[in-house]
Order: C-alpha cells, then sequence, then structure tokens
C-alpha cells in the first residue's frame, strides 16, 4: 500500500497559508465546457490557462482543499526540467523534439514568475537560483551535465569551484556544484492559492471537499459525479496527482504514489547564516538526494528519502534530522516544528502522462517528484490542445500509461530506491577512503 499523508497541522506551508476564501463543495447538477479533477498544480495551471484562452466555463473539483497533495507540501524549487534526465530524453525524443519540451519547461519557470508579478500573489519568491551541490568528489558528473545542458539546449549553468562552494553552503560533505541562476524558490501553497483565486476571478468555479466518484460517459461528453451533486462536461481532465480518484482503472495502474518527506526547523536567526551565507535552494548529485532551502524567517526547509512507507511526523523528523546533521552537524540538536509526508505519483519511465487518452478525456499525472514548472508546462498543453487545437503533447506518446505493477510495483521500487541509495553510499565511503 502506498504511504498516506501525515497530519494536515504539521504542515508548515497550511499553518504559514495566506487567507483565502473557501470554496463551496458541488451540490446539484451543472454543466460545463470542461471539468477539471484535482486542483493541484496541474489542474489549476489547465483551468487557467483555458481561462486564459477564453473558455472560462471550467468548473474545477478538489477531493480536499485546494493543493492538499503534492502542490502544497513540495519543497518549492522552481527550476527546469523533468524527473527523467535530460540525456536520456535526447536519446529518446531526438534533439529537436527533446529541446522543445526542455525549454518549455524553462519557459514555464519564467510564466510562473511573470504570473507571481502580473497577479500579485504573495508567495515569498526567492530569487537566488537554486544549487546543485556534488556530494561526490569526481566532479565529472557535474562537467557532463554542464556540457549537455549547453550544447543541446543552450542553457548556462554556473561552475561552483569547492572554495566559493564553502563559502555559500558551510559544509565540509561536498565537493565542486553547478549554479542554476534561472531558478528560484517560493511558498508553493500560496501561489497555487493565488492561482486559484485568478481562476476564479476569470470565471472559473471551484469546488473543495467534493471529491468526485464516479465518471461515466453522457452522450458525447461525459458525467462526473460527487456524493451530492454532478458534472456533465463536454470534456474532462484528470490532474490527481498521487491522490487517485478510482475513477478510471487504467489511469490509476499506470503511477505509483510514493511519499517524500518535509522538515521545518524554529527559526534559526543567527546560527542559520552561520551555515549558508547564501538564499540558494540546494539540492546534491545523489539518487537519493536532499534538498532544502532558507525561509524568510532564518527557518530552514529540509527535504528528502522516497517510500512506500507511512510514518508519523515523529518518526519523520528522526530520519530527516539525522540527514541535516551529516551536511550540518551544528545544526544537529535544533527544534523541528514541522514535519509532513506527501504522495508524489511516479511512472515507470520518469515522464509526465498527459494528453488524451479517451475522446474528450483528457490526463495530467506522474510529474516525479518535479512538478512545479512541468505541471505548469502540461497545463498549457492541455489547455492550448483544448482551446486551440495544439498537438504538441502528441510528441510525449511514448511516455503513456505503462503498466505501474501494482501492488509488487510498490515493493520494486521500495528495493530500486535502498539499491541506488546503498551505491552511493558505498561511492562516497570508497572516494573518502581514498583521500
Amino acid at each position: 500500500m502506498p504511504a498516506s499523508h501525515t497530519a494536515e497541522p504539521s504542515n508548515y506551508y497550511r499553518a504559514s497559508a495566506n487567507a483565502a476564501p473557501s470554496r463551496p463543495a458541488l451540490t446539484g447538477t451543472r454543466s460545463a465546457r470542461i471539468c477539471v479533477v484535482g486542483a493541484g498544480f496541474a489542474g489549476l495551471n489547465t483551468a487557467f490557462g483555458l481561462a486564459e484562452r477564453g473558455l472560462s466555463d471550467v468548473v474545477v473539483l478538489e477531493a480536499n482543499a485546494i493543493a492538499h497533495g503534492a502542490s502544497g507540501r513540495n519543497g518549492g524549487f522552481v527550476f527546469a526540467g523533468f524527473s527523467r534526465g535530460e540525456a536520456a530524453l535526447l536519446r529518446e525524443l531526438g534533439p529537436e523534439t527533446a529541446r522543445r519540451h526542455y525549454l518549455g519547461t524553462v519557459a514555464a519557470v519564467e510564466l510562473i514568475r511573470a504570473r507571481i508579478r502580473t497577479l500579485g500573489i504573495d508567495c515569498a519568491a526567492c530569487e537566488h537560483g537554486v544549487i546543485w551541490a556534488n556530494w561526490f568528489r569526481d566532479p565529472e558528473v557535474l562537467r557532463v551535465r554542464q556540457r549537455l545542458l549547453a550544447e543541446q539546449f543552450g542553457q548556462d549553468w554556473q561552475w561552483l569551484e569547492a572554495a566559493r562552494l564553502r563559502e555559500l553552503i558551510a559544509s565540509d560533505r561536498y565537493s565542486d556544484g553547478l549554479w542554476e541562476r534561472n531558478a528560484f524558490h517560493m511558498h508553493p501553497l500560496n501561489y497555487a492559492l493565488g492561482i486559484a483565486e485568478a481562476a476564479a476571478r476569470m470565471g472559473v468555479t471551484l469546488h473543495e471537499h467534493s471529491p468526485a466518484i464516479r465518471l461515466v460517459r453522457a452522450g458525447a461528453g461525459w458525467r462526473v459525479e460527487t456524493a451530492d451533486g454532478c458534472v456533465e462536461a463536454e470534456q474532462v481532465v484528470l490532474a490527481c496527482g498521487g491522490y487517485l480518484a478510482g475513477l478510471r482503472r487504467r489511469v490509476d495502474a499506470g503511477v505509483l504514489p510514493v511519499a517524500t518527506y518535509v522538515m521545518v526547523t524554529e527559526p534559526l536567526g543567527p546560527r542559520l547564516a552561520a551555515v549558508m551565507t547564501t538564499q540558494a535552494a540546494v539540492y546534491d548529485t545523489r539518487f537519493a538526494f536532499d534538498y532544502y532551502r532558507p525561509l524568510p524567517d532564518s527557518r530552514l526547509l529540509w527535504g528528502g528519502r522516497i517510500s512506500v512507507l507511512d510514518r508519523s511526523p515523529a518518526a519523520l523528523e528522526r530520519l530527516l534530522r539525522r540527514d541535516l546533521a551529516k551536511v550540518f552537524p551544528s545544526l544537529a540538536e535544533v527544534a523541528v516544528e514541522h514535519a509532513w509526508s506527501g504522495l508524489m505519483s511516479y511512472a515507470r519511465h520518469e515522464m509526465p502522462q498527459l494528453g488524451e487518452i479517451e475522446p474528450g478525456l483528457w490526463l495530467a499525472q506522474a510529474f516525479g517528484g518535479h512538478g512545479v514548472a512541468p505541471t505548469t508546462y502540461a497545463g498549457e498543453l492541455i489547455a492550448s490542445a483544448i482551446a486551440e487545437g495544439d498537438r504538441r503533447w502528441r510528441d510525449l506518446d511514448r511516455y503513456g500509461l505503462v503498466s505501474a505493477y501494482k501492488p509488487l510495483g510498490y515493493l520494486a521500487a521500495q528495493i530500486n530506491y535502498h539499491w541506488l541509495q546503498a551505491r552511493d553510499a558505498w561511492k562516497d565511503w570508497r572516494e573518502r577512503r581514498q583521500h
């Protein structure tokens, strides 16, 4: 069984969310051009993109509250690319198509930035980039990726020598690093709430606490039923991520809902400046990497781990505190005020599953923990496809609904994670022994 989320009060983002109007649950029957199931980033960006293109007769159904799932629980990193590596994209899609879609996520970063500015969204956007810090001694992984990004995608990631990186991050865990200066980080829940409010102002109807329980054909369109009402729509977009709605068996079968863990410390004051002189967000080069970023009030948000196991906030804190101490030993005893988990949807091919899977039935899921920019890009692709007949999404047909082999897929995913984690640990031990 997949992990479930931990207690909602433990989520820092909910505790620090901007005031937002509640959206009434759906009652009765209503018609719409498009019904979107799921009010996370994928669903909200699709609805907003449709409204921008003149299709405001859109209803969004959310089983809980706006951005209840991964969109309101993630690390807040806004950077380009997919979970699938760039070299694999070039190999599988060819240079032209790979560039088109990778650069689509680069444009999505800029679109998010522009929406924050033009819509006046207060989401603590921090324009100091994202650092990819090398956990290992061998710099080749950095050199290869830096060269590939420059030559194939026109992206300049700045090299950080070990001495310079140490000035920014006071830890002996890292050697060199790469700095993605175009990236930024933010409060993702407040951003989602801002997009929801903007969509509502443009005519989109949002219903919270309205889980869809049945999806059936209704003439040339669809009927989406909830406990207290239904939406009859010409087209439907399923954007449920790891919080599967159970509406289409093959949709749910295509992903593994996998948990990742996050915690937020107490305000650290000068202790934060002693370990980080940069406001950039950071992640490292291991498969099972840590990711962290400073918050405006001198707290440190720290995340990592991948698991199919449900854990209590106390258990999450113990695991993440151990990871934190490896990087910043001086922070080993800091108080942790929030710890939570959230479900991500992973596909075996490590790419989003998006597009029209039946006439008038669209899908946007499987962003694999790398979804803030790609969900924006997916929303634009689907909105453009529905409103304008755009066919770019067909480029990604090869990354379709492939079986995740549940329930054995959960066991396989956990074994693979532990094996890759062990491989990284072995490489680290061997390098340190040699030096």
